[in-house]
């Protein structure tokens, strides 16, 4: 297959590890293993007895125990564990999809959530995020409009990346009373669950309908993207016995340390997923002030859950040719829309990492210097 090259990455690629003022990532703030070893007694010896072999495919059975029992439904064999988050999209992506098959995908979004299903040879329709003003907006009505009677696949992300946007559990109701009606699977990225700002528990999609695919990842809410442990949940049992398969011929299997690791991080679960909450709302409020000191330049719509938002800025150049310029000669690092292929002059701001104030007080003097 060809496949266009992930913007994100190439970006990401260039500037990630030289810039010294990161603005922009996606993830919360990481954790050493100590750490997380340090959270149960007698973890650390157990991990350093490990043997090093292959693991088992779906996943390791008690890594997969503790993921199910984050979900409602779920029981192991409806989880099957991958490498990070690509992974799984990949495998789902080529195990459920055929040229000629039409999709629905949220926009803005994670590249490989359209541009996957776009290789195999798919029609993919925008469904399209409003910029409201105040907030951001999702119109579930505007989604029946949009399916044809080749339409085999729903993408959405929730909580979003970059907007923040979550939608609330009527919606994601009303979308999976929409997909059953017209039998449609809906792959439905969480990897950001856990750390809603209205500290409202909303449901996995997966426990709401039987042809739904729950994404889940440790890079995201939990900070551990270093492990390279991400899974899919889903009903569908059929569906995941392909997506096995697929496995085989991609991974084949997970770390067994990654594994272990991300086992004891699931148990602790709350406490890992409050710290970060907290280092968001604290940087939130930095946001919030700078922001509404700089108005006339921003548009700063606050996330409603996660570790990013979308900021729309009011200046002549191209958003991209600023952030380029910004990162080049003041080493701050910002995600132009071009990079989700979405027009306007927006950027993603990343709110979960502790240097947060530090690298936006880089950045108001470089606003100061504009104004």
């Amino acid at each position: 297959m060809k496949i266009n090259d992930f913007k994100l990455e190439v970006y990401f690629g260039k500037y990630e590890f030289s810039a010294p003022y990161l603005l922009t990532q996606s993830d919360c703030a990481s954790m050493t293993i100590e750490e997380i070893l340090n959270m149960e007694e007698g973890a650390k010896d157990s991990f350093m007895k490990m043997g090093l072999g292959y693991t088992e495919v779906p996943g390791n059975p008690e890594l997969r125990e503790v993921i199910s029992s984050l979900y409602d439904t779920m029981v192991p064999d409806n989880i099957v564990v991958h490498a990070g988050a690509q992974e799984p999209i990949f495998n789902i992506m080529n195990v459920l999809l055929e040229e000629g098959d039409h999709i629905i995908t949220q926009f803005p979004i994670y590249q490989s959530l359209f541009e996957v299903a776009s290789s195999i040879g798919c029609d993919v329709s925008r469904w399209n995020l409003i910029d409201q003003g105040d907030r951001w907006n999702l119109n579930i009505d505007e989604l029946e409009t949009m399916i044809r009677p080749e339409t085999k696949l729903i993408v959405v992300n929730s909580p979003n990346n970059p907007t923040g946007h979550t939608l609330k559990r009527n919606e994601m109701e009303r979308i999976a009373k929409i997909a059953r009606k017209h039998d449609i699977y809906v792959f439905f990225d969480e990897v950001y669950k856990g750390i809603e700002l209205d500290q409202v528990k909303r449901p996995w999609f997966a426990d709401l309908y039987d042809k739904g695919i729950s994404l889940g990842v440790m890079s995201k809410s939990y900070g551990l993207a270093g492990l390279r442990i991400g899974w899919i949940a889903s009903k569908d049992t059929e569906l995941l016995e392909k997506a096995m398969r697929m496995k085989h011929y991609t991974s084949i299997c997970s770390s067994g340390p990654s594994e272990y690791i991300s086992t004891i991080a699931l148990r602790n679960s709350d406490k890992i997923l409050n710290k970060n909450l907290q280092i968001i709302k604290d940087n939130l409020e930095s946001a919030r002030e700078f922001f509404n000191e700089y108005k006339s330049l921003f548009n700063f719509i606050e996330p409603m859950a996660g570790p990013v938002a979308y900021v729309k800025m009011n200046i002549d150049k191209p958003i991209e040719e600023f952030c380029n310029e910004l990162v080049e000669k003041h080493g701050i690092l910002l995600l132009p829309a071009e990079i989700y292929s979405h027009e306007g002059q927006y950027f993603r701001i990343g709110l979960g990492r502790k240097d947060f104030k530090e690298n936006l007080n880089r950045f108001r003097k470089v606003i100061e210097s504009m104004t």
